[in-house]
């Protein structure tokens, strides 16, 4: 129950962090209509479910997003325990979402979340084990960082954005050596298949810019959950 009315929440950041709208403050709302919506109106899944999947007001069609975020989330939060993930990891697989869908319909990643993620990231990192950071950690995102940065030079911005940038010091950050390159490398090849496969269907054209921001999300969710098993491929290289 907790994973949903988080999903809940990540609900509010996905709509309102690329509108820079204030997320802390102000109930939520119907995006078409703009009537607040009520408690009883709200209670994630259920109410979706008791509604039609319509807003009571207006009776248009409420995003499947909504359900779709909130449903996932609980899954993936029932995985975190089962994996015994700590409370930095919630907050990764949540944020992890939320940059999952705003750079997906958006495509930009909000720097009100990622800077904050690095900070939060550093500070716990150097709390634990500072030794490990300064040798590992923050060498890793500075490298995949300036990799990720010549990729956004050579291509213009069009292969790449600045945001893409971040993600990847943020990435470093979290997984260190080697790891983050098993992270990058599985965005990478998802990413090359799914966009061959966007091509033969005609969703987009060949060139045409697609969003790296939710294969990079996706990826690290995996990591996190699957850390132990892309250790073990990943010693056999390094």
């Amino acid at each position: 129950m907790a994973g949903l009315c988080v999903g809940s929440f990540l609900n509010v950041l996905i709509y309102r962090l690329p509108r820079n709208l204030p997320v802390a403050r102000g109930r939520s709302y119907c995006p078409k209509c703009k009537r607040k919506i009520s408690w009883y109106d709200n209670i994630p899944l259920l109410s979706f479910v008791i509604l039609g999947g319509k807003c009571r007001y207006c009776k248009k069609k409420i995003s499947l997003r909504y359900p779709f975020v909130e449903l996932v989330t609980g899954i993936l939060f029932v995985v975190g325990y089962l994996r015994n993930l700590d409370y930095l990891g919630y907050l990764l697989i949540s944020s992890f979402l939320v940059i999952f869908f705003i750079d997906l319909e958006h495509q930009i990643i909000p720097d009100q979340l990622i800077m904050p993620l690095i900070i939060i990231n550093i500070i716990y990192s150097s709390i634990f084990n500072l030794q490990f950071t300064i040798y590992n950690l923050l060498p890793t995102a500075i490298i995949s960082a300036l990799f990720f940065y010549f990729l956004h030079f050579i291509t213009k911005g069009k292969g790449m954005g600045l945001g893409d940038v971040k993600f990847a010091f943020l990435i470093g950050l979290v997984f260190g050596f080697p790891l983050t390159i098993g992270a990058v490398y599985l965005a990478f090849l998802t990413g090359a298949i799914v966009g061959v496969i966007l091509i033969l269907v005609r969703k987009v054209r060949f060139g045409q810019q697609v969003a790296f921001g939710p294969f990079l999300a996706l990826s690290s969710i995996l990591t996190l959950f699957f850390q132990e098993q892309f250790l073990c491929v990943l010693k056999k290289f390094f």
